[in-house]
């Protein structure tokens, strides 16, 4: 199968790449694992997305940026979506895709303020902002005849020239991507997808941790691709740690947006107190990065396994109509988010660091273009601010599409004859599998979690190194399947973030050591 844009993933950033370059007249084939495209980590972003207040500046913008990724954001990239995202969110989201944004009264975006930004600058829709704009993208992208949905469908490896062309002298080309070697899930089969553009969209790493807010699927596949076919990887010491995530008695969390502390809900610890106000200026809208490792301190210092997100003050029918679905959800475990507090914790949400890329969305790999969690674009530095996950993915994914087209009609664009995939045969127990997934996650949460250390960033080495030695074997003789792909990526990428904060002897941001 060939193709002119290879997107491989469906959440926002490869929804926007795909319309994007579909929009330029380009062929598009969108590749997702999963069976639907719901189980994304865009369909659950709750909080919104960033716009422009009246009073907002692009130095405005910026210093709230900095001053959340502590001082090593890059500013090129608050500027890419302080001049773009206001424009894309009105042509696409508003008029195209008609996303019901909540409205004030002139029918005006009503705009809210979250933590860390100095003014109210977030659109959203009550508490399903990325539920509504995946909800709505899917359907347009649809109906567009020149993109081609593939459900089911992971990804294995990136396909390049030097490791993959059936022609020799292709080894003496520039790094170049020309598409992907795709296991179609229900046949069994590995066939190649080439593609004079491809998108890597794949979405983050949550599930490396044993806690995260992340769906089942986001286990860092696209950083280990990358890495293997030589792309530069960058800033992955700073995984994010999102403040609160509902307490469950089982390992599953939801996500309890920063939304509601924008709306006033209060932190409080098993006395009762308010006790943001000893540890930020900023109290309970402080950055993220803070305001997590202020609750686990107040846990560890209570004997508690949680602490109380609490809005009560607020009116309940208010409550119910603007946090409609975080009701409901803490509802079904007999907690009434208007009468008590919401017991929360600490989990995995966000890699602000990734697949290094320019303001084109280009990877240091030519013809490989990456968007969204899986990038690092600079924009996060050490950590990420509020609400600007989905105007990442929509503005560089737009960017991204629209650059493709100009890229394959620049330049000859070869496309290779490629290797038949290898088939194995040898079965592997899939208890084994299950352990080795469950080994990593416990391994990075208890030593490269929210509180590192030397001790505990060289016992998760020990561990981890050997697991990858073990799960290589198993990738290279057994029969592969969806579990072992994303089994041997997990492994990968827990040994990329555990290399980066070994090597970070300090502290900033997301990444903090107690020694």
């Amino acid at each position: 199968m060939e193709t002119d844009v290879l997107v491989i993933g469906s959440g926002l950033a490869g929804c926007s790449a795909a319309y994007s370059a579909a929009r330029e007249g380009l062929n598009v084939v969108m590749i997702t694992a999963e069976p639907k495209f719901s189980e994304t980590s865009s369909y659950y972003a709750q909080g919104g997305i960033i716009y422009r207040a009246k009073e907002d500046t692009e130095a405005a913008l910026l210093d709230d940026f900095q001053r959340t990724g502590v001082g090593i954001v890059n500013e090129n990239a608050v500027r890419v979506i302080y001049q773009n995202g206001p424009e894309f969110i009105d042509r696409i989201l508003c008029d195209d895709l008609k996303i019901p944004f909540s409205r004030s009264a002139d029918r005006n975006l009503d705009l809210i303020k979250e933590g860390s930004h100095s003014f109210p600058r977030i659109a959203y829709v009550k508490d399903h902002t990325g539920q509504s704009i995946q909800d709505r993208f899917y359907h347009k992208i649809k109906t567009i005849g020149n993109i081609q949905i593939i459900r089911k469908a992971t990804c294995v490896d990136l396909i390049t020239l030097a490791h993959h062309s059936l022609n020799p002298l292709h080894i003496y080309e520039p790094s170049t991507c020309v598409g992907a070697y795709i296991l179609f899930q229900d046949k069994k089969e590995v066939r190649p997808i080439l593609a004079k553009v491809t998108v890597l969209a794949s979405g983050g790493l949550g599930n490396l941790y044993l806690h995260t807010s992340n769906p089942p699927h986001v286990r860092g596949d696209g950083y280990a691709m990358a890495y293997r076919a030589g792309a530069r990887i960058m800033n992955m010491e700073y995984v994010q740690f999102h403040p609160t995530t509902l307490f469950t008695t089982n390992e599953e969390r939801f996500l309890i947006s920063e939304a509601l502390r924008g709306e006033g809900a209060v932190l409080r610890n098993k006395q009762g107190e308010a006790f943001m106000r000893r540890y930020h200026e900023l109290e309970n809208l402080a950055p993220r990065d803070i305001v997590a490792r202020s609750i686990m301190a107040e846990m560890n210092e209570t004997g508690s396994k949680y602490v109380t997100l609490d809005i009560t003050h607020r009116n309940s029918d208010w409550i119910r109509k603007r946090f409609p679905k975080i009701y409901k959800k803490c509802l079904e475990q007999k907690v009434d988010i208007t009468i008590e507090g919401i017991p929360v914790v600490p989990a995995a949400h966000y890699e602000c660091g990734g697949v290094a890329t320019d303001m084109l969305a280009n990877t240091t790999i030519r013809r490989l273009k990456a968007v969204g969690e899986v990038a690092c674009t600079g924009l996060h530095g050490a950590n990420r601010l509020a609400s600007s996950s989905l105007l990442e993915c929509l503005v560089f994914g737009v960017i991204a599409g629209r650059d493709a087209a100009e890229q394959i009609s620049g330049q000859k664009m070869i496309m290779p004859s490629v290797a038949d995939w290898k088939k194995e045969t040898e079965c592997i127990d899939p208890d084994l599998l299950r352990q080795d997934r469950s080994t990593i996650r416990q391994t990075m949460w208890n030593y490269v979690g929210i509180v590192r250390n030397k001790k505990k960033l060289e016992r998760a080495f020990g561990i981890l190194w050997q697991l990858n030695e073990d799960i290589q074997h198993f990738y290279h003789h057994g029969e592969l399947s969806d579990a072992l792909i994303g089994l041997r990526n997990a492994a990968t990428t827990s040994l990329l973030v555990l290399h980066a904060a070994r090597l970070h002897k300090g502290s900033r941001g997301c990444h903090y050591r107690m020694d």
